[in-house]
């Protein structure tokens, strides 16, 4: 493990925290944000949906397991940077390829440790998610603060563009193919498409400007939606090709990024949520049956429930703040979840997801 040197973490209220660097140097600003689950940073450093964010995972040793490529979501970490209280100085595991350390450095992640980050999350809880500057070069408090209220907002932002595939590509159906969904990538990980991929779905992920007629002429069986980084608001253009979607009545699948769109899509509204939903331990609940699936969530915005018009239904809610986390068309072959069934690294309840939307492409085929 190299010497630390000193590294200073600035929120926009005028809040500082200073703690030791343990990855590369520099300055970065982005949303700070806070990720509950205890195991999974590979994960959540991969996830394109936190493009834009500096990241602080509440568990308090990170980084005790090292790295693999197995376990990425995407080509390469999106965290504009990561807080931990304490960066193990051990890689300990028969998979890890890479210590974190070495990791974070490859790719030029600002990286904080040694800070009370019971503390940071209080904070943002009370104060909600807010701008912030994480820097090794520059540790002056008052100079750093302002350079964190000078950063983007997320209200408004627009992300996808940033972290979509530039070109179409397939991920092939495991064993026999039964069905053929356009994924149209705001962000998707790995694991979403791996999981179509073992119900037998071919998928064409393309980018996310792609338009409703270019989708529809690849005959698609059914449509996907993916996760991703951003405000739903600052994307109109895409809001009405899903429109355009709808009208096709192709069965569609959203998630996340994608079930956020389309609550636009559907004449409802977003807003931004106080701190959001980040980690593995959500709990939702099916208001069909009662059920409740413990669920991986990463989002910052939300559908409004009251904005929604009749022949929508919200079919999931939070039980911690009740907003929407599911939502179904009455008359369209449409469905989403606000959260993420996909679930790497896990927990697994809201897998079944994939399976209600191959569902709807079997009944649709049917009919």
């Amino acid at each position: 493990m190299t010497n630390r040197i000193p590294a200073l973490l600035a929120l926009e209220d005028g809040r500082t925290f200073r703690g030791r660097s343990w990855a590369a140097e520099g300055e970065v600003c982005g949303e700070m944000v806070f990720n509950t689950s205890m195991t999974g940073y590979q994960e959540v450093l991969t996830d394109p949906s936190y493009a834009g964010q500096i990241v602080c995972m509440t568990y308090p040793l990170i980084g005790n397991y090292g790295v693999n490529e197995s376990d990425a979501e995407s080509t390469r970490p999106w965290v504009e940077g990561f807080v931990v209280r304490e960066a193990s100085r051990i890689t300990s595991n028969w998979r890890a390829e890479e210590s974190l350390e070495s990791y974070l450095k490859r790719w030029n992640i600002v990286a904080l440790e040694g800070i009370d980050t019971r503390a940071l999350v209080r904070h943002i809880r009370d104060k909600g998610a807010m701008r912030s500057c994480l820097s090794t070069i520059d540790l002056d408090e008052k100079s750093l603060v302002e350079k964190a209220r000078q950063s983007p907002r997320m209200e408004n932002r627009e992300l996808a563009s940033v972290v979509t595939t530039k070109e179409p590509y397939e991920f092939p159906a495991e064993g026999e193919e039964r069905f053929h969904v356009v994924c149209f990538d705001y962000g998707v990980k790995r694991n979403s498409l791996r999981e179509l991929a073992q119900l037998g779905v071919r998928t064409t992920v393309v980018p996310s400007t792609t338009s409703a007629a270019a989708a529809l002429a690849l005959k698609p069986d059914g449509i996907f939606l993916s996760n991703g980084p951003g405000d739903p608001a600052s994307m109109d253009k895409e809001v009405a090709e899903i429109r355009e979607l709808l009208q096709a009545k192709v069965p569609t699948f959203g998630i996340c990024f994608g079930h956020q769109l389309l609550g636009r899509a559907f004449g409802g509204k977003t807003f931004k949520l106080v701190f959001g939903h980040r980690g593995g331990n959500q709990p939702v609940k099916e208001l069909s049956n009662r059920s409740v699936e413990i669920t991986s969530h990463n989002h910052g915005f939300a559908v409004s429930a009251d904005s929604l018009p009749p022949e929508v239904e919200v079919t999931h809610i939070n039980l911690n703040d009740q907003c929407v986390e599911g939502m179904r068309h009455r008359t369209l072959p449409v469905i989403s979840v606000q959260y993420h069934p996909e679930a790497a690294p896990g927990p697994h309840d809201a897998e079944h997801h994939f399976e209600r939307f191959v569902k709807l492409m079997e009944m649709n085929t049917s009919n």
